[in-house]
């Protein structure tokens, strides 16, 4: 096979990428900066842009090439890539242009209205648009094909291998055994006292404290910056521009540091992919799971252990209100992992925060199935929430519009939540195996974890596909018990039963 022939290839797809690249600008600058009178005509830029990326995938030179490389592409990098164009041709070409550019405009006008109904607590603005994207979601499943249930489409676009049959086996054992420790813990003789980390914390002191951790965990800030947005998010343009958003409450800390370290975790993870993989649909994550993996690795795993406070607490009085020289360690530490079933999912402890994923998989599946419509959500989500966390929400606002997924039209995406919190699980599990963890951590020795992680995941890209990084990486397959575990033992430490 010729090199020019590869090479004309690639040069096809580092003008696809590039497409890709303005378009994850715009949605950058959407969700963060831009003024609310844009939203109307940057809509209609993201679809034409985005036409010319479904053009592009589907183009007859594509389909040339790939027929012509594959399975004899010289170059591995380059057979890989043939590979993954070749999924996104077949599953792309099934929808009509046209169609897919009416999408893409549909759901930049849903995030602004979502924002604006959320603000206003006004769900039926904003239904209309989610009837439209519910829609379009289940006549592009059945273009896509699936195997026992539609869902299952969806799901293959965020976690490819995993179905529907997998995840009814696995969330409703994981369901039982948290259901079960909250009861413990509600029980126990010792319980954190929150208050002591109430009272007003200025924005300003906050940020100087993300962006001191952001640098420490190896965040690379010539390559990235941090904003302020409605609801967080990580964008990877390039591995040279991969960017955090947070969200600042100054009634509550914990949902910027923490949040703005989950963000971190993702970008850690597009910063450090193989150079190599560059212009190529390689050079991205290789799943929603495996990059939730990563966020949820440095929130929970590290920034939520006691030897993260034991070496970052000093660093944080100093960039906290007075208040906070006089409250212990100890006690600061088990207020931060307070365990208390709450309406907002990115607010949630450890311990409930998949019970929540779990109630919008639940709706989703079955909004998806067809068996409820988007009229039913509201109420449907309430009685789920109290089903599950025993928290009723007192509007849809911190209820059924509180995330921003349904807006974008990203249906199939919330099981890997929960499924990357088990990845991690497994990940921390092993990476035990060849680092003293908690010394590391207690040290601040974030260049051995981080690197541990760019070995065995980060470089890969989408070279390995995610249950295949699991696999290799932990020497076994789903396996929710060290999450359990690790839940189990932790807080069996904290409130002492």
């Amino acid at each position: 096979m010729s090199q020019s022939t590869e090479q004309k290839f690639m040069n096809l797809l580092k003008e696809q990428s590039s497409y890709e690249e303005a378009i994850g600008l715009m949605a950058w600058d959407m969700r963060t900066k831009a003024p609310k009178k844009a939203v109307e005509t940057r809509s209609e830029v993201l679809g034409v842009l985005s036409q010319k990326v479904h053009e592009i995938q589907t183009s007859q030179e594509m389909k040339t090439y790939l027929d012509d490389l594959e399975g004899k592409a010289a170059n591995p990098i380059v057979q890989k890539a043939v590979e993954e164009a070749k999924e996104t041709y077949e599953r792309t070409a099934k929808i009509p242009t046209s169609e897919y550019k009416a999408y893409v405009t549909l759901q930049s006008k849903a995030e602004s209205m979502w924002a604006e109904a959320k603000e206003n607590n006004d769900f039926k603005s904003f239904q209309p648009y989610l009837e439209e994207l519910v829609a379009y979601n289940r006549r592009f499943a059945e273009y896509w094909g699936y195997d026992k249930h539609k869902y299952d489409a969806l799901l293959h676009n965020y976690e490819p291998g995993v179905t529907v049959e997998i995840l009814d086996q696995v969330f409703p054992k994981v369901r039982k055994s948290l259901t079960e420790l909250l009861e413990q813990i509600k029980q126990a003789p010792v319980q954190p006292d929150p208050s002591l980390l109430e009272g007003h914390f200025p924005k300003d002191m906050q940020e100087e404290f993300s962006y001191e951790i952001l640098q420490r965990m190896g965040y690379d800030f010539n390559a990235g910056r941090l904003d302020e947005t409605i609801h967080p998010f990580a964008i990877g343009l390039n591995r040279n521009d991969v960017r955090v958003t947070t969200k600042y409450d100054e009634k509550d800390f914990r949902t910027a540091v923490f949040g703005t370290i989950h963000e971190g975790g993702h970008a850690l993870y597009e910063q450090n992919i193989d150079p190599k993989l560059a212009f190529t649909p390689l050079a991205t994550g290789t799943s929603m799971g495996i990059h939730e993996s990563q966020s949820l690795f440095w929130e929970n795993f590290v920034s939520r252990s006691r030897p993260f406070w034991e070496n970052h607490y000093e660093l944080f009085q100093s960039h906290a209100p007075e208040r906070f020289e006089a409250l212990a360690l100890d006690d600061f530490y088990k207020a931060v992992n307070e365990v208390k079933p709450s309406m907002i999912r990115i607010e949630a402890d450890e311990l409930t925060y998949c019970l929540h994923i779990m109630v919008r998989y639940e709706l989703e599946k079955a909004l998806i199935g067809g068996e409820i419509e988007v009229k039913d959500l509201p109420q449907l989500w309430n009685e789920k929430m109290e089903d599950y966390l025993g928290v009723t929400p007192a509007n849809d606002a911190e209820g059924v519009l509180q995330d921003i997924h349904w807006s974008g039209g990203d249906f199939g995406y919330f099981p890997s939540y929960a499924l990357g919190y088990m990845y991690a699980a497994q990940f921390q599990h092993t990476m035990e195996q060849d680092l003293n963890f908690n010394e590391v951590i207690q040290k601040g020795n974030f260049k051995q974890i981080q690197g541990w992680l760019t070995k065995h995941i980060h470089q890969f890209g989408k070279i390995k596909k995610p249950l295949e990084i699991l696999n290799d990486v932990t020497g076994e397959g789903l396996n929710p018990d060290y999450l359990v575990t690790y839940l189990t033992n932790k807080y069996k430490g904290i409130y002492k039963f």
